[in-house]
């Protein structure tokens, strides 16, 4: 953010002096600005989350060495004395305006949470399997980060029920029934993410349940997952587009609920697109399919593309694959390895050439075509 508050402050300097704005206006937008900036991390404040982090590895890996030679008692009492020692520590340093250290101390605790689940389960032979546990170490952090409100602890939670996710997922260890219950688990976190105040935490929680959709397709069918996965993708961005600020009050996205949607759609037709991939050449579906895929990036663009750099560039990442999809599915046959070699010079060519067009436009001021 530091960069932003300089920009706009050489903005509103500018603005002044041009005589835009007066002094006193100036002074009030330099004062917002100021008062609105988030903190970022300093050098020093990455560093000592990082010492914290490998200091409490440092303990459980010697815990864990010395397992044998320490009665179980102190086991028991050392786990938890990290525990409690990196919550109850974190809290008072992040009161005292050491939020970074205080919130590495919490991610210590976590860890150290985890890790403890599985030596305690070693050491009492207890029943269950590393799945279960990651169940527990997923719910005992998203319980420490609501009661602590922490940012932070809310993207661990979430990513440890991804690992539960991807280890159920693929059948890792047994054969089991496929977990559903992620989608439980992500409405949860994401409810959760408000009161921590964890943008970042939402947008992980979208992102996997996209990966849940594709281990869903991969695992029951294809079509069923994707058709309604384009479907409510077109309804999310359409929503985000022409009515972005009620609809972002509600999912506090910062705006990029139009970026998610747009990964959802090409996500769906890739589906769809490998799907039909095989039947391309008697019937029309996979024909139908790319030409939505490509008119939807297009739209994209037209619509939001000014908005966000991000979105652009997902944009071109889309149509770069359906460029490829469509070359890999309809016309590989045709072509012998010297045509394949000039049809990716010609393809990446005309990307190159759309890129740049598309790039000039929607930087060049808005106000000037007005004027033309």
């Amino acid at each position: 953010m530091g960069g932003y508050s300089s920009r706009v402050g050489a903005d509103i300097a500018r603005w002044r002096q041009a005589g835009f704005i007066d002094a006193t206006t100036a002074n009030i937008l330099a004062k917002d600005v100021a008062a609105n900036e988030r903190k970022s991390l300093s050098f020093g404040s990455i560093l000592a989350m990082l010492a914290a982090l490998l200091f409490g590895a440092a303990i459980l890996i010697f815990v864990a060495a010395n397992w044998e030679a320490v009665p179980r008692l102190v086991r028991v009492a050392s786990l938890f004395a990290v525990i409690l020692g990196g919550y109850v520590g974190g809290a008072v340093l992040k009161t005292r305006g050491h939020a970074a250290i205080g919130e590495a101390l919490w991610i210590v605790a976590a860890a150290s949470f985890g890790g403890s689940i599985a030596l305690i389960g070693q050491m009492y032979h207890l029943s269950g399997d590393q799945a279960s546990a990651l169940v527990t170490w997923g719910t005992g952090t998203a319980i420490a980060a609501v009661a602590l409100r922490s940012n932070p602890l809310t993207v661990a939670a979430v990513g440890i029920a991804d690992g539960w996710l991807f280890l159920k997922g693929f059948d890792y260890f047994s054969r089991t029934a496929f977990p559903h219950a992620f989608v439980v688990m992500a409405v949860v976190l994401f409810a959760a993410s408000f009161w921590t105040r964890s943008q970042p935490a939402r947008h992980l929680i979208i992102l996997s349940l996209l990966f849940y959709l594709m281990l869903v397709a991969m695992h029951d069918a294809t079509l069923p997952v994707a058709i309604p996965l384009v479907i409510v993708s077109i309804g999310l961005f359409a929503a985000g587009v022409f009515a972005p600020e009620p609809v972002d009050r509600i999912v506090q996205l910062d705006g990029r609920l139009p970026l998610h949607a747009l990964l959802g759609f090409l996500t769906g037709l890739a589906m769809i697109q490998f799907e039909l991939a095989d039947e391309s050449t008697s019937n029309g579906a996979f024909a139908l399919a790319s030409v939505i895929a490509l008119a939807g990036i297009v739209a994209s663009i037209v619509l939001a593309g000014r908005e966000s750099r991000g979105l652009r560039w997902l944009a071109y990442l889309g149509f770069a694959f359906e460029l490829a999809i469509i070359y890999v599915v309809t016309l590989q046959s045709m072509l012998d390895t010297a045509g394949f070699f000039l049809a990716a010079a010609v393809l990446l060519g005309v990307l190159a050439i759309v890129i740049i067009r598309v790039e000039k436009r929607l930087n060049a001021p808005v106000n000037s075509g007005a004027t033309a």
